[in-house]
C-alpha cells in the first residue's frame, strides 16, 4: 500500500501534468508568442550540453526562443487534439539549481514526465489531413517559484527540461 507522501505525489504530478497538457497545446493552437514561458531558463548540464533540450520530429531546437520562432514564422497554423496522456514522478528529491526548493510538505520537489498522444493538423483545419503525434516531456518545479516558496500569479509552476516531438507515420 503506498504511503501519504507517495498519493501527495501522484496527485501533485497528475494536476501538474493536465495543467501543464491544456495550457500548452493551446498555445501552440492559438497563442504562440507564450511558448518560451513553458521552458526553464537556459542552463548546462555537465558536459555543456545545454538545456532545455529540445527535439522537434528529429531536429534538434537550440532553445526555447527558437521554438517559439520556428511556430510563429516557420509552421503554418495549427490544431492539436490531445488524446490521453500519463505522467509519472522520475525524481522525487529535485530541487531546482540556485534554490533551497519547496518546502519538503507541499511535495513539489520532484520531476514529471509526461507523455502525450494525439493528433495534430497544420494549415487549414477544415482541409488538413489529421496526423498522429507522440510527445514526451521532463518537465521540473519552475526556479523562481520554488525561490520564493510560493505560486506567484501568471509564472508556470513546471517548466519543460527535456522534449521529443514525433508525428507518427
Amino acid at each position: 500500500m503506498a504511503g501519504p507522501a507517495h498519493v501527495n505525489a501522484i496527485k501533485i504530478s497528475t494536476n501538474a501534468a493536465q495543467y501543464f497538457v491544456e495550457s500548452y497545446y493551446a498555445a501552440l493552437n492559438s497563442h504562440r508568442d507564450t511558448i518560451t514561458s513553458f521552458y526553464m531558463p537556459a542552463a548546462e548540464m555537465p558536459g555543456n550540453k545545454p538545456l532545455p533540450t529540445i527535439s522537434f520530429n528529429g531536429n534538434q531546437i537550440p532553445n526555447a526562443a527558437a521554438m517559439q520562432t520556428m511556430f510563429e514564422q516557420q509552421m503554418p497554423p495549427s490544431h492539436y487534439e490531445v488524446q490521453c496522456y500519463d505522467c509519472h514522478v522520475v525524481n522525487p528529491n529535485y530541487i531546482a539549481e540556485g534554490t533551497k526548493g519547496w518546502p519538503a510538505k507541499t511535495g513539489k520537489n520532484m520531476t514529471i514526465l509526461v507523455a502525450v498522444n494525439g493528433y495534430v493538423k497544420y494549415g487549414n483545419p477544415k482541409d488538413a489531413k489529421p496526423r498522429g503525434f507522440s510527445e514526451s516531456f521532463l518537465l521540473v518545479p519552475n526556479p523562481a517559484s520554488a525561490a520564493n516558496n510560493q505560486r506567484l500569479k501568471n509564472v508556470r509552476e513546471w517548466l519543460i527540461q527535456t522534449q521529443n516531438f514525433r508525428i507518427v507515420v
